[in-house]
């Protein structure tokens, strides 16, 4: 089992929720919930991994909070 972190934004044209694995091409996906989110990218990094080409090209270290005055 792998473990995948994913960032999630909210589309204020579409109000659809974006999500989308950081380093790892083609991750991607949308959904009207975030449960069909989920489910959309665990289909999504499912298909990727059988290709035996595609894989992650860095790993997600974290985030960080930049204060600008």
């Amino acid at each position: 089992m792998r473990m995948f972190t994913a960032i999630i934004e909210k589309c204020p044209d579409t109000n659809l929720y974006v999500g989308y694995v950081p380093g790892f091409s083609g991750a991607h996906s949308q959904g009207e919930t975030l449960d069909e989110l989920h489910r959309n990218l665990q289909e999504v990094i499912e298909m990727l991994l059988e290709d035996s080409e595609s894989q992650p090209e860095s790993e997600f270290v974290g985030t960080q909070t930049i204060v600008v005055a």
